[in-house]
């Protein structure tokens, strides 16, 4: 996807910066800063929970989670198998509220799975 090959440009950006100014900046705050300057600071916190996903769920089921999006405070999961569709959509506030946790609270005010 080309915003995770934009991510891992301003990783090597930042690499550069560090070693030609004095102040030094964290990585992550480097992307933060992009990600608010050009307004994808939704899509990079979108797949922020699909790496969280990734940890946290098996291979098989992760492999059934297509897309991941955020508008505004609403994430939406799409997700291929109508078997795993429908469980996931049963542990629908499991997951908010751990989204949340992780995230910060209040990060989420809604979970639509497709």
């Amino acid at each position: 996807e080309p915003y995770k090959r934009l991510f891992w440009s301003l990783l090597l950006i930042n690499a550069s910066i560090n070693m030609k100014k004095r102040r030094e900046y964290q990585s992550s705050e480097l992307v933060i800063f992009f990600a608010k300057k050009y307004g994808f600071e939704e899509k990079l916190k979108a797949f922020e929970v699909k790496d969280f996903l990734e940890e946290y769920l098996d291979d098989v089921f992760f492999q059934e989670i297509e897309q991941v999006n955020l508008k505004g405070k609403k994430l939406t999961i799409k997700i291929k198998s109508p078997i795993f569709k429908n469980d996931f959509r049963l542990k629908k506030d499991f997951f908010l509220k751990k989204f949340n946790e992780t995230f910060g609270e209040n990060s989420f005010d809604e979970l639509v799975v497709l």
